[in-house]
């Protein structure tokens, strides 16, 4: 049997069009999370989060996984990307009848089992979409509001050190590292896969998002009107970023003190010293003391607008978060 691969096809329009999602996506991480605590075997590193998962699962989330098989290729309107979880609900919500029939058509016979359920969705019967809305509501609480702060701060040091990597090294090098086996045929960009896929990009680009839950191969959700969605593995994973929550001090809290690494992580965007104060509950003064230690070591720096300091990662900050 040959080699498997995905097969991701840019125009140059695509490659010009190449960009990071703003912020991570409730119900993209939130399908991730639900097929992760269906595949067989679960990687290494999640074994443990998906064992505490799977006690934390509600009664009332069951529904999902229905639509949302172990390989997380469910339907595309169920995981939108949006500012927050309840934009992200509006959006599935609000999905017309036409497009949940047709994607649902297109994933039964390949992924999907067929339920009474997923037919009652498909017909947008009301009742069967307030059940939706009230699993999804409860799968998020179950698995992902408490540790969603660590989540963006996690993603925002990732799409930090993406773009740098990107400034440093080029589009090709960037895209060919989001997942194993990772490299170019022309301007067909290549992936290790479990299964044969092709995708060709139609000229509206590419949105990366990288996810704290989903380990391996890169996924692409595909739009042939609108940019396609690359979602691939972040540097931190969910299950190290709740050892970092449990009490125990990360190791750049042990060189930095806990405060000190806070307003790091932090500062992956621009802040400013006010900004500083209220995120981590200080004092404006306590800010000010904190970003000057952090500017005097380089890790961060500062500039001046007006009446307002805003203060940014260095390269040598973000070489630091990336690396602990």
């Amino acid at each position: 049997m040959g080699e498997r691969m995905l097969r991701l096809s840019f125009t140059a329009e695509d490659l010009l069009a190449v960009t990071f999602a703003p912020e991570p996506a409730p119900l993209m991480e939130l399908g991730l999370a639900v097929a992760v605590l269906q595949r067989q075997p679960p990687s290494p590193a999640l074994s443990r989060w998906r064992h505490t998962a799977r006690r934390a699962f509600p009664a009332e989330a069951r529904p999902l996984l229905q639509l949302i098989p172990p390989t997380a290729r469910g339907p595309l309107f169920l995981d939108p990307l949006s500012r927050g979880l309840e934009a992200g609900l509006d959006t599935v919500l609000s999905t017309p009848p036409a497009r949940v029939r047709a994607e649902l058509d297109g994933r039964i016979p390949e992924v999907l089992r067929p339920t009474p359920w997923l037919r009652r969705i498909a017909g947008k019967e009301r009742e069967a979409w307030e059940e939706l809305e009230r699993a999804l509501r409860a799968a998020y609480g179950g698995l992902l509001s408490a540790c969603w702060p660590d989540i963006q701060s996690a993603f925002d040091a990732e799409r930090a050190w993406r773009t740098r990597l990107l400034a440093q090294h080029g589009i090709r090098t960037a895209l060919a590292g989001l997942g194993p086996g990772g490299r170019w045929e022309g301007t067909t960009l290549v992936f290790d896969d479990p299964a044969d896929r092709e995708v060709s990009l139609t000229g509206h680009g590419v949105i990366l998002l990288p996810s704290t839950l989903w380990t391996g191969r890169p996924l692409v959700a595909h739009h042939d009107d609108a940019p396609s969605i690359l979602i691939y593995e972040g540097a931190a994973s969910l299950p190290l970023l709740g050892e970092r929550t449990s009490g125990r001090p990360s190791p750049l809290a042990a060189l930095l003190g806990r405060t000190r690494a806070a307003a790091l992580e932090l500062l992956t965007r621009e802040h400013t010293t006010s900004e500083v104060a209220r995120e981590l509950d200080i004092s404006r003064s306590s800010a000010s003391e904190h970003t000057k230690a952090l500017r005097d070591a380089r890790l961060i720096t500062t500039s001046r607008d007006g009446k307002a300091v805003w203060h940014i990662c260095t390269p040598l900050g973000l070489e630091l978060l990336a690396a602990t």
